[in-house]
């Protein structure tokens, strides 16, 4: 697993490993005496099955603000108090942290990370060395969306938390202020915009969230559909694809994005100092309309929303590039939940149940603003208003053989590509900050970076 080995080799020794509380470290069998065979996840009644079940389990994520006293949305004892009401004696522990990308993976490879965890990024090949398998794909797709983001060989090793539809969180109010009549559709429009804040209002017209890391990765995630319209394009296009970050010449494609932050930074409509930017704060500025907007998955609508008394004036557009003369906007699973293959019958059923229980029953995803995981769940939040007429795309699958080639080739050009350990944005705002290096040029090393990688995994180019 060359991206797990890659974190490992430079954090390890830095960190620390914490026990958790319902660890799932027993080997399958040891305490079956409530459970001799699992019952798998598309088989569970919820409310009728496994009601007297007693266990204590314990979920590893991502999702800090969920446990702080100002929060005010829905918390995790929230959660857990209702689910508590049809399975009272499976006791439930939360730990979360905030930099999880890399804690997950460190923790992965520990094995002490408890009983389900949000499935940080490891091959597919290894998905079953650390998780159960929750299904076959033929049968769980039948039942819930995104079930293909940690499929390897038929087998499911995970459930979407909730869906993403990538597009722009934005302060509406800030953006009337600023005398923008109609939301972008092309980055040209959009610099435009972000000018039209800065000339018009206080507000920071773009917020990068450099110093948090994790949050720049999320300008990968629109080089697939969104920029494209082509549902194959990331899992098998890209990888066989000569020079990706070159100007198609048509305002698309993964040029295109990028040039956008690039463009931001160097023109001014960013933050002032970049490295001073804070991720937990940034919520609420945005929402009291210090901030005019933030490219973000559609997973922050709701944290953003509920960060402060403005919420009213929190939206969510589509990313302004148009395809041919149409909108897009990937779609697609946020982190999905995995259990551990190395926890006891009886907590591998509890942590099914619960997994079942907030995909299906918690109005989890609804919550927090997202796409609902449940394929018979209609309750689609609000925040969709504006991709009337926008087309969602989903990514499939890469071919059979090749379900690995895209972590190898990001491992081997480092630009991680929807992946952790993202560096290449924050080096890109600062060479847009000093003007050190023209947009090109930095588009020109990744491609040789690409390139370089493709021939040492001996990949062909067709595109």
């Amino acid at each position: 697993m060359k991206e797990l080995k890659k974190v490992l080799a430079l954090g390890l020794a830095a960190v620390m490993v914490v026990p958790m509380a319902g660890c799932g470290s027993k080997e399958g069998g040891e305490d079956d005496s409530q459970v001799k065979e699992i019952m798998n996840y598309s088989d569970i009644v919820l409310g009728e099955d496994f009601t007297d079940l007693e266990a204590e389990i314990s979920v590893f994520n991502n999702r800090t603000d969920m446990q702080q006293e100002d929060y005010t949305g829905k918390t995790w004892d929230d959660y857990i108090a209702d689910f508590n009401q049809k399975y009272p004696n499976i006791k439930v522990n939360v730990e979360t942290v905030t930099d999880y990308d890399s804690t997950a993976l460190l923790r992965l490879q520990s094995g002490d990370w408890g009983d389900i965890m949000l499935i940080p990024a490891v091959d597919r090949a290894e998905l079953s060395t650390y998780f159960m398998a929750i299904g076959d794909y033929d049968t769980l797709s039948q039942e819930v969306r995104f079930c293909d983001s940690q499929l390897y060989e038929g087998e499911v090793y995970g459930v979407a938390s909730s869906g993403n539809a990538q597009g722009v969180v934005y302060n509406k109010a800030v953006f009337e202020q600023a005398g923008i009549a109609e939301l972008p559709k092309t980055p040209e429009e959009f610099m435009a915009d972000l000018q039209l804040i800065k000339d018009n209002t206080s507000a920071i017209p773009l917020y990068t969230n450099y110093a948090a890391g994790w949050t720049m990765g999320a300008w990968d995630a629109y080089i697939n559909g969104t920029a494209t319209g082509d549902a194959k394009y990331m899992n098998q296009k890209l990888l066989h694809t000569k020079n990706p970050f070159s100007d198609p010449g048509d305002g698309t494609h993964a040029y295109n994005v990028y040039k956008i932050l690039y463009d931001a930074v160097a023109n001014g409509l960013t933050e002032e100092d970049y490295s001073t930017t804070d991720w937990e704060s940034s919520k609420n500025m945005l929402n009291q309309g210090e901030i005019g907007c933030m490219v973000l998955g559609s997973w922050a609508y709701a944290q953003i929303r509920d960060a402060g008394d403005q919420g009213d004036n929190v939206g969510y557009m589509p990313f302004p590039i148009t395809v041919d003369g149409k909108q897009y906007a990937t779609a697609g699973a946020n982190y999905s939940w995995g259990i551990n293959t190395d926890a006891g019958n009886t907590n591998k059923q509890a942590s099914l149940i619960f997994v079942k229980w907030l995909t299906e029953e918690s109005g989890y995803a609804y919550n927090e603003g997202n796409m609902p995981v449940a394929l018979d769940d209609e309750n689609w939040p609000d925040v969709y208003a504006a991709f009337d007429g926008v087309e969602y795309v989903s990514d499939e699958a890469a071919v059979e053989g090749e379900e690995d080639l895209l972590n190898d080739l990001n491992a081997e050009s480092e630009l991680n590509l929807n992946n952790s350990g993202n560096t290449k944005l924050q080096e890109l705002i600062e060479h847009a900050s000093l003007g050190d290096k023209s947009f090109d040029d930095i588009m020109n090393d990744w491609n040789e970076a690409w390139t370089l990688a493709q021939e040492n995994c001996g990949v062909e180019i067709t595109e």
